[in-house]
């Protein structure tokens, strides 16, 4: 049995010996495309665990701390004895984000620190009650009900709601713990410690969305539990979107009093983006790619949409599974020997999709006759282009992320980032052409002639890092290049030291004459080297990778299934709706097969049809006359009868209601032009 999903790929089923036949790559019972899906999705999992890893640390140790030193430490000297230690924690805007966040919180806390932990929501605690009930109901695991006799007497297992009977539960939960430890003989230091971390572990309170909470109830609730801080180990764990002044303003001195605050701030969704894309795009060890077009998308989506790195990372699973599910060769978008391996045992019709490839007949096309017709006949001997074609491409992703990286730390010094303040856009612009012909790059490049020697030997510094670190024998001689630039920097400087003061005046006065000449001085022409450098190596290693062969196997360049998938219209949606009711109420009696509308349709959509036979402007009066036309004929009125098509009240009042649906989902709007009539906002475009 083929394997033709991930969730399948670590299965092999190995095949009788007794009947072997060659099959083609795609055939085989391990797919590669299967495997190679696999373990890129098992690193983006990995990878979106991380994101929070370092918060969620600080946080963990943050309630140990209060856990085991509650009674005799630093942490509890700082507190009053009714204070709650209370960590705020700022995520920022990204909302869809929170819940893995929090889950991810929530299970760490329960498997490492207590197994007392709730989490409550805002929109399930209007009122005090409401979120007593919600904690006592998540900690207690417990129906609670709301002070009523008769519902406790038919419920006998249900208890009181209020923090005495919390407190209670916890004593003796605590105490039946304490008992059922087995009694070893330990020192007074262990002993002490045994005692405090595992006998009384805290109760944390999560508050999710601390913004949307009402500020009342809050303040009630933390004023009642800090009576019970003697009794009860609480904890509280403000979730915060905003900022942290949010807790000064939702509770005044008297009840933020009651607090020992401990600001905790995430990194922003702008800094996790850069992350992912530092660790899953700007890589040569990642072997899927994006085009321009698909990263612009996922980047738009994030930008201007939601704000979630979570989503853009399903946005990148998602072109992931699109391009090994629509392209055959991605069978060859995996690891270095894995691929070449591969290449070896491409079918017959695996090789002609080769040949088919954009790319490879432009590179056909630059070859001599004689290897011409190799390529297109021999199977062989395309086997070992493809080869050498595929370490080609490896090498060019080795050499132009560390020279992308180099290029965007000398242009993010430059005023108004003439390339971009963020890698990600520079990277885009590389993506779509030649980045050297930009008029930007050519900016760029008069501007770093004028860049300051600190800055500028500071930005190579970085470089050389960049460059020491890549494999590439490329970039290694590159790196070899540029230190000995900057050790020419070093020995300028050290001429210009060992000149003695009594020559400073004529070394001013010799370089004055040299700006009135326009003779550049030692460390300009240096500059100017250095500059011609950076421009070399973009020139050589920075084009874009529709220029190299066989790029098809492991770049995705579907915008529009990214689009259709990932940014939803609810427009073609509502239209859709409006103009055949049908396909929603699947009611076969408003279909009609010429396309117009039923008039036994929803009243919207008939007011819907009728705008679309008006010009930009409608006359509210001619429109309600059309629409009572065809209410009446619903209705089955005769048309000969002096009351068909007659507006009445009921009528008049279904049709406003209409028009304020249509100017609701934005169709029309009011129009100074003329008080009796309405603006088409969609004219010319349905």
């Amino acid at each position: 049995t083929c394997v033709h999903s991930f969730f399948q790929g670590c299965f092999v089923f190995k095949p009788s010996s007794k009947k072997r036949k060659t099959r083609s790559l795609g055939e085989t019972c391990v797919n590669p495309k299967s495997k190679n899906i696999t373990w890129i999705y098992v690193l983006l999992e990995v990878l979106q665990e991380e994101l929070n890893k370092k918060i969620l640390d600080s946080l963990l140790d943050f309630a140990k701390k209060c856990s085991t030193t509650r009674q005799h430490c630093d942490w509890a000297s700082k507190m009053r004895a009714n204070e709650i230690p209370t960590a705020a924690l700022v995520l920022g805007v990204n909302v869809p984000d929170h819940d893995m966040t929090f889950q991810s919180l929530f299970d760490l806390l329960k498997h490492s620190v207590t197994p007392h932990v709730v989490s409550v929501q805002a929109k399930e605690c209007g009122v005090l009650k409401h979120l007593l009930k919600r904690v006592l109901e998540g900690l207690m695991d417990v129906a609670v009900d709301d002070d009523d006799e008769e519902e406790m007497e038919q419920n006998p297992r249900s208890v009181h709601c209020s923090l005495s009977t919390l407190s209670d539960w916890y004593t003796a939960k605590t105490k039946k713990s304490s008992s059922a430890t087995p009694g070893k003989k330990r020192n007074v230091q262990d002993e002490d410690e045994h005692h405090h971390h595992h006998q009384t572990p805290p109760v944390v309170i999560i508050f999710k969305d601390l913004e949307g909470f009402n500020p009342r109830v809050l303040q009630d609730f933390i004023s009642i539990c800090s009576r019970y801080i003697d009794r009860l180990p609480l904890m509280f764990i403000f979730g915060i979107a905003t900022s942290p002044s949010t807790v000064q303003h939702m509770l005044p001195h008297s009840v933020s009093s009651l607090l020992c605050i401990e600001l905790f701030q995430s990194l922003s969704c702008t800094q996790h983006l850069a992350t992912v894309i530092d660790k899953l795009i700007l890589t040569a060890q990642f072997p899927f790619k994006l085009n321009g077009k698909v990263m612009q998308v996922l980047i738009s989506i994030f930008l201007y949409h939601d704000f979630s790195v979570r989503n853009f990372i399903k946005g990148l699973q998602l072109a992931l599974l699109e391009h090994f599910h629509s392209q055959p060769l991605s069978i060859l978008c995996c690891k270095k020997k894995e691929a070449l391996l591969n290449v070896t045992l491409l079918s017959g019709r695996d090789l002609e999709t080769v040949r088919q490839l954009p790319s490879f007949i432009r590179f056909v096309e630059k070859q001599e006759a004689g290897e011409q017709v190799k390529l297109m006949t021999d199977d062989d001997h395309l086997k070992e282009a493809c080869q050498k074609l595929i370490k080609d491409l490896r090498k060019y992703h080795k050499s132009y992320y560390p020279v992308l990286r180099c290029l965007h730390t000398l242009t993010s010094l430059l005023p108004r980032y003439p390339l971009g303040k963020q890698i990600r856009e520079l990277h885009l612009i590389c993506l779509e052409k030649n980045v050297w012909e930009n008029e930007d790059y050519q900016s760029a490049m008069k501007l770093l002639k004028m860049l300051a020697k600190d800055e500028l030997i500071t930005s190579l510094r970085k470089c050389s890092e960049i460059l020491s670190s890549a494999k590439s024998k490329k970039m290694k001689k590159a790196f070899t290049e540029l230190d000995e630039l900057l050790a020419k920097f070093k020995h300028l400087d050290g001429k210009l030291e060992k000149i003695k003061l009594v020559f400073v005046r004529s070394t001013l006065l010799e370089m004055n004459e040299s700006r009135r000449s326009k003779k550049k001085s030692p460390f300009e022409l240096l500059r100017n080297e250095v500059v011609e450098f950076i421009d070399g190596l973009v020139t050589c290693h920075l084009p874009p990778p529709e220029s190299q062969t066989l790029y098809e196997v492991c770049y995705y360049s579907s915008s529009a299934t990214v689009r259709r998938h990932l940014n939803a219209t609810p427009r073609t949606s509502i239209q859709t709706a409006l103009s055949s009711p049908c396909f929603y109420l699947q009611n076969e009696s408003l279909k009609n097969e010429d396309g117009t509308v039923s008039n036994s349709a929803p009243d919207i959509c008939i007011a819907y049809k009728l705008h679309l036979e008006c010009g930009r402007l409608i006359n509210l009066y001619d429109w309600l006359e059309a629409y009572a036309t065809v209410v009446s004929a619903a209705e089955g009125q005769d048309p000969d009868c002096d009351t068909f098509g007659k507006v009445d009240d009921v009528k008049h009042a279904r049709f406003i209601r209409s028009v304020s649906e249509l100017e609701f989902l934005g169709f029309i709007k009011s129009t100074r032009q003329k008080t009796d009539h309405v603006a088409r906002l969609t004219w010319g475009g349905c």
